[in-house]
């Protein structure tokens, strides 16, 4: 999996405290987030008419987003990437560009990207939803890393981790994940 070692350790702190934490999760969104030029998948089930309907299509999206931003940023270590602070700001952020920049400082790519299945956990509060918490089964066998010269690097191995996740709506009106905690490989 690209998060490294001290990155997961960080990354498994956060799952806990999302675990323990209300759906507030004591976040405040980042106004000032930049928007980016990754697209989102097409929502899967029939049009959305509730506001609660809206957030969870719209906080997968971005949940999503954010795993291809990162992805697509692996390749070539960009922590500076903006589509990143599209999909993604406070914690969440720090965490995605803080691993790029400690790939890049170390000569290190990724490949791949991960297989995400996300599932809204809750909407709060339903009638006006300013948060959602999202679960999820990723599978980051196919998510590695290289060295930037192409040569090989023994990487931590993927498989399926639990993550949780905290998607906030902005005042700019778009969802962005603000937190959210990996679990180790075999965690679901």
């Amino acid at each position: 999996m690209r998060l490294s070692a001290a990155g997961a350790s960080v990354v498994v702190a956060v799952v806990l405290l999302l675990a323990a934490c209300g759906s507030d999760g004591g976040s405040t969104p980042d106004p000032d987030a930049s928007s980016g030029t990754v697209s989102s998948p097409a929502p899967s089930s029939p049009t959305p008419t509730s506001p609660a309907d809206l957030a969870r299509r719209d906080a997968v999206a971005a949940y999503v987003g954010m795993w291809k931003a990162d992805a697509q940023a692996g390749r070539t270590a960009d922590w500076q990437a903006p589509s990143l602070s599209r999909y993604a700001s406070g914690e969440a952020l720090q965490v995605l560009t803080g691993g790029l920049y400690a790939d890049h400082a170390n000569g290190l790519v990724s490949r791949g990207e991960p297989i995400n299945r996300p599932e809204v956990t809750s909407v709060e509060p339903p009638d006006t939803p300013k948060t959602v918490m999202i679960s999820d089964c990723s599978d980051s066998r196919n998510w590695v890393r290289y060295k930037a010269d192409g040569s090989a690097f023994t990487d931590t191995p993927g498989g399926f981790h639990r993550i949780m996740a905290e998607v906030r709506i902005h005042t700019d009106g778009l969802w962005r994940v603000t937190q959210f905690g990996v679990g180790a490989a075999g965690s679901c």
